[in-house]
């Protein structure tokens, strides 16, 4: 194998137990491989996956092998047939997805794409795709004054300079300008399919959201969907906006979490089935109190330990802000039980 498949290929095996939360999120780890009953996530252990460290010598981080079938390959092989992908093209391009790398074309690709409903998932996907890493741009400079200065990379977080704003033509600041630098999140279902993005539109300076008359909306199916941060197997925190969750995040980096973008989406969130345990960090209003009782109801149904996360404001962000790193950690820590601070530090 060689060129993109062969990067591609390194780059997954250098992620090898993430690629298997993923795409074998039935499985688990023992010693140093990931065990899962088949190809298709079923539970088990006839599918095995060596992790890092495994062996030593080219190429033994990431070959799997299914004991009762003889199949075998590497973790290109294994996102193909998870997700039954029949091109190499689309092999690659769902494995940048994973790494959130740009998707490449070929020069007879580079033709017009045909038209997408407006405000459709497939739209959301494009847009997602021609943005670009946060770094060095003026969203990384707008979160930092939100006091988010760790966002990390494989994060569904991406900047477009000039992103398309349909304003209100009756607000005077609607009509200044039709498009702004934004911060485009993904939604993703829980497979990890992008369902929708999130657009907050910034100051050019990055000092503060666009002077616009809805400076955030969401298109796509939202429905049930968030912006995740990381991958959720027994344990997930979840919470309202995306800035809310990134506070948590500045100080509980490897808690996986999910921002399902407003009160009422937060009520409807689909948690994963092997969730066992979900900490809900919900706004200190009459909406968010009324979507963690409903969440609660649901998870507690399916036998979920569900543990509030209060700020001491409004939102965990505010408390970043004005309150500071400290006082948020000691909050958190307050609330948390003691084997998940050992567990996600």
């Amino acid at each position: 194998m060689h060129g993109p498949a062969a990067e591609l290929a390194d780059r997954l095996a250098r992620n090898a137990e993430a690629v298997c939360r993923h795409y074998l999120s039935n499985g688990r780890r023992e010693g140093r491989y990931w065990l899962v009953g088949d190809i298709n996530n079923n539970p088990g252990r006839s599918l095995y996956v060596r992790l890092r460290g495994v062996e030593t010598g080219s190429g033994a981080t990431g070959k799997w092998t299914d004991a009762a079938t003889g199949d075998h390959g590497d973790l290109l092989d294994l996102i193909a047939a998870c997700r039954n992908l029949q091109s190499l093209r689309d092999t690659l391009d769902e494995a940048r997805l994973f790494l959130s790398l740009p998707r490449t074309e070929s020069h007879a690709d580079r033709r017009p794409a045909a038209p997408v409903p407006t405000g459709s998932p497939e739209a959301a996907r494009r847009l997602f795709a021609m943005s670009k890493p946060i770094t060095g741009t003026v969203a990384q400079s707008y979160l930092r004054r939100r006091g988010i200065t760790d966002v990390r990379h494989g994060d569904p977080l991406r900047f477009h300079p000039r992103c398309w704003y349909r304003g209100d033509d009756e607000d005077p600041r609607d009509r200044l300008r039709d498009a702004w630098p934004a911060i485009i999140a993904a939604v993703t279902d829980l497979d990890g399919t992008i369902t929708g993005a999130h657009r907050t539109w910034l100051d050019p300076s990055g000092s503060h959201k666009a002077d616009i008359s809805t400076p955030r909306r969401a298109m796509g199916q939202l429905l049930g969907n968030a912006v995740r941060f990381g991958h959720a197997v027994d344990v997930l925190v979840a919470g309202e906006g995306i800035e809310t969750m990134l506070s948590v995040r500045q100080i509980l980096p490897t808690l996986p979490m999910a921002a399902a973008l407003s009160a009422n989406h937060l009520a409807a969130l689909i948690l994963p089935p092997t969730l066992r345990r979900l900490y809900i960090a919900h706004d200190a209003d009459p909406a968010g109190d009324r979507a963690q009782e409903t969440l609660a109801e649901r998870a507690i149904a399916l036998g979920i330990q569900v543990i509030p996360l209060k700020p001491n404001l409004g939102d965990f962000n505010e408390d970043l802000q004005r309150l500071g790193r400290d006082a948020v950690t000691r909050e958190l820590r307050d609330q948390l039980l003691p084997d998940d601070i050992v567990r996600f530090p």
